[in-house]
Formats: C-alpha cells, sequence, structure tokens
C-alpha cells in the first residue's frame, strides 16, 4: 500500500467523507454524546476494519455510515451526495442502491429460496423478474453457492447461509460492503473461508468495511481504524 496516498492525490474524491460528525442521544433528562467529532475519508476500492471497545462509538458510526442513522451535526458525503440530511424515505433508496450490508445473523427470510433471498433487493429497486433472476445467479455463482440456489435457509450450514446473505450484499452492485461482525456465528474454518470470500470480493474493486472486535478479522482488511470514547484513536494503513 502506498503511504501517504491521500496526502498525494488530495483532489480525489472520496467515497465516503465524513466531517466533525457528532451524534447524541437524550436519556430520559440527560444527554449521551456517543460521537463527539468523527472525521473520516474512505476511497473508493479500499478494505478497512472499524474497531472499538463496547461504548467506544463503533456500532453508532456503522449506523450512520450505512444510512439507517443520521447525525446530530456533521456532514456526510456519500458517493458525491450529502446524506447527513435526507429524510428517511431518501434514505432508504440510499441504503437500497449504494450499500449492500451483511450482518452476524444473516437476515435471510426463512421460507424463501437462496435465490429469491439474494433478488430482494432487486424488487426494491425496481427490476423484472428476469433481470432479477439473471443477476441473483451471477452472484451466487460469484460466492461459489450455484449449486444450492433453489434450497432454503434452513437447508444451509450457517457458512452457506452467510454466503448468501453476501450474494444479497452484492447483488445491486452497492458503493460499499459493510459488513458488521460477519463471522460471528461461525466457527474458525467458516471465518476464514467467509473473509477469504471478501479478499475476493475487495480484489473485485468493490469497497469492504467490516466492523469487528476481533484482531483476527481485523487482519484481513488494508486498513485499520479504532475508536474509542467517541473519537477516532488510530487510523493505520498497510
Amino acid at each position: 500500500m502506498v503511504e501517504g496516498l491521500q496526502s498525494k492525490y488530495p483532489m480525489a474524491n472520496p467515497l465516503i467523507k465524513i466531517t466533525n460528525i457528532k451524534r447524541d442521544f437524550v436519556l430520559g433528562n440527560e444527554i449521551v454524546y456517543v460521537l463527539k467529532g468523527i472525521d473520516l475519508q474512505i476511497n473508493k476500492g479500499e478494505y478497512v476494519a472499524l474497531m472499538g471497545p463496547s461504548g467506544s462509538g463503533k456500532s453508532t458510526l456503522m449506523n450512520l455510515l450505512g444510512c439507517l442513522d443520521t447525525p446530530t451535526s456533521g456532514t456526510y458525503i456519500l458517493n458525491g451526495k450529502d446524506v447527513s440530511q435526507m429524510k428517511d424515505d431518501e434514505l432508504a433508496e440510499i441504503r437500497n442502491k449504494e450499500i449492500g450490508f451483511v450482518f452476524q445473523t444473516f437476515n435471510l427470510l426463512p421460507r424463501t429460496t437462496a435465490l429469491d433471498n439474494v433478488a430482494l433487493p432487486m424488487i426494491y429497486a425496481g427490476f423484472s423478474k428476469s433481470e432479477r433472476n439473471k443477476r441473483a445467479t451471477e452472484v451466487l455463482e460469484q460466492v461459489n453457492l450455484s449449486d444450492r440456489m433453489d434450497h432454503q435457509p434452513n437447508q444451509l450450514s450457517g457458512g452457506q447461509r452467510q454466503r448468501v446473505a453476501i450474494a444479497r450484499a452484492l447483488v445491486n452492485k452497492p458503493s460499499i460492503i459493510l459488513a458488521d461482525e460477519p463471522t460471528g456465528n461461525l466457527d474458525s474454518k467458516t471465518s476464514v473461508e467467509i473473509m477469504k470470500l471478501f479478499g475476493d470480493i475487495h480484489s473485485k474493486g468493490n469497497t469492504v468495511i467490516l466492523v469487528t472486535h476481533e484482531e483476527e478479522i481485523a487482519a484481513y482488511a488494508n486498513r485499520v481504524i479504532r475508536l474509542r470514547d467517541g473519537l477516532i484513536e488510530s487510523d493505520t494503513t498497510k
């Protein structure tokens, strides 16, 4: 990785540009200051791990990055659009188009085939059934599940379910793959396979942001950002 890449190319438009983001929550009579002024840029094609102990603000930051929440103050420019002031329906559209989510608990529809689970985000995006099936087949092949397309989640192992979830995250060709503890429910052998898959996805030009509390999982990323007490404590690039 080239050192000082950002300083060398300051004019490159970052995919994510966060400026002085703060997020407070009102709890009864008091205000809890969770994020206390975060500045962060992530360029297209980066592979970033977001780390931090409980209470550091990493989940709150992930929710902001994923457009599941908006900041109290500060700006968030995602792919040239200011999403920090958007209304819920606009945010829903951005989430569907720009962000592919992968969760610890897979979040698959139970009585639905792998193919239909993967195609789901394309329904919201307004694609026809033939387009959906073609693209869903494509991404299931990409995650090596072409022989399991007609299986329902209860007929799949944990690792296979997570592959379905990753395929679903890729289906709309999002700007960011945002993975929250993606190996949290998997054994160590399956975790290695899933992390290899994220590496393949990243090498195809995708931007991957990984939220984890495990050092060995963070080690797969090229850049590690550590949060503590609502601020960025360190930001290191390999």
